[in-house]
């Protein structure tokens, strides 16, 4: 999840994947390492030489990257012979600006700020889809009388922050129904999760523009809510992990073994949330303390990150992108289409795992 600022996160969370042997598997459950019927590690992966990499995020959530949590918690990382330290800034943009500044060989940005790094030079690429579903949605409360987008013209709209990703997102689904902001409707910002959850008490706004992270602030606050986001806006993806070309090219091995660790996390935090958790908590010990909190994000994010058609786990969809390219250019994100499209992501090292 992504809000843009250059506000550095008090929480930096550190992960030595190596000594995770000690924990690797003692807390997913008696069914053992649910990925070793699937993905499988390279042979002779842990014996080779140890690769560090650091890990930027752009956010402080453990369970946002439950698969990360998953695959050092379990080994998978170990195994691939890969050490990762993982730290958290504030949006995409300072982990782009991190990247190319060749501080993380690895970031979770999402794809506008990726286009419009690339717009400006920079060769980043992705190459796994951590989100393939979009990361917002718009929310009403259950059993308000507002229950289509339709619904909300002449009614007030909550946001997080006034230029958070979130009002764009909202912005383009409303324009698509032909509601126009200032006339048909208005955008409040209210903050975040619990901020959120009091205005909707208040009667401030009928509908919120929510992070999923918000939607499980607010349900896990009481709130009961229903989403109506229109199918078609859900496929506008989310955060993906990606490196520089350049270390791609160079150390094709490491975002192997990198996309496998991280396929076989995914495959066993989807059989084991109590586990999953666990290690997240162990990453992120803030978040883990409410539990039902935290049981709340992992049934938020773990569905987001499930491709909504038959696709394999990971691949970003070229028409994905294309409609992101379209709607950054039809917002003016973006001046004009960037050069070479398809050389923003890859889906190689995805695949080799299919």
């Amino acid at each position: 999840m992504d809000r843009t600022g250059n506000r550095v996160i008090g929480i930096v969370i550190t992960v030595l994947a190596l000594v995770a042997a000690g924990c690797g598997g003692g807390n997913g459950g008696g069914d053992g390492a649910a990925g070793d019927g699937g993905t499988e590690p390279a042979d002779g992966a842990a014996g080779g030489e140890t690769q560090s990499l650091t890990v930027l995020l752009p956010n402080p959530s453990a369970l946002n990257v439950f698969n990360l949590c998953a695959a050092v918690g379990e080994g998978y990382l170990e195994e691939e012979g890969i050490e990762v330290t993982v730290e958290a800034v504030d949006g995409s943009g300072p982990v782009l600006q991190a990247m190319v500044a060749g501080q993380a060989e690895i970031g979770l940005p999402g794809p506008g700020p990726v286009l419009n790094a690339r717009a400006e030079g920079e060769d980043i690429r992705m190459f796994y889809n951590h989100f393939a579903q979009s990361l917002f949605g718009l929310v009403v409360e259950e059993g308000s009388e507002f229950q289509s987008i339709e619904d909300l013209e002449g009614q007030t709209i909550g946001v997080g922050t006034a230029e958070g990703a979130e009002v764009s997102y909202a912005r383009a689904i409303l324009t698509d129904a032909g509601l126009e902001e200032d006339t048909d409707y208005e955008f409040l910002p209210v903050g975040d999760g619990g901020q959120a959850t009091a205005a909707f008490e208040r009667g401030d706004i009928v509908a919120y523009s929510a992070a999923i992270s918000d939607m499980a602030i607010m349900r896990a606050r009481g709130l009961a809510l229903n989403e109506i986001t229109p199918e078609e806006f859900l496929t506008f993806f989310g955060n993906g992990y990606a490196a520089s070309g350049e270390f791609i090219e160079e150390n094709p091995e490491v975002i192997q073994g990198f996309t496998r660790a991280m396929l076989r996390g995914n495959e066993w935090a989807l059989e084991n949330k109590e586990g999953t958790i666990e290690h997240c908590a162990e990453q992120n010990p803030e978040e883990g303390r409410d539990e039902e909190l935290a049981s709340a994000l992992y049934d938020a994010v773990t569905p987001r990150s499930q491709p909504l058609a038959d696709e394999p786990v990971g691949v970003f969809p070229a028409d994905g992108w294309e409609a992101w390219q379209d709607n950054l250019v039809e917002s003016g994100e973006l001046d004009g289409p960037v050069e070479d499209l398809d050389s923003a992501y890859t889906n190689e090292f995805v695949e080799a795992e299919s």
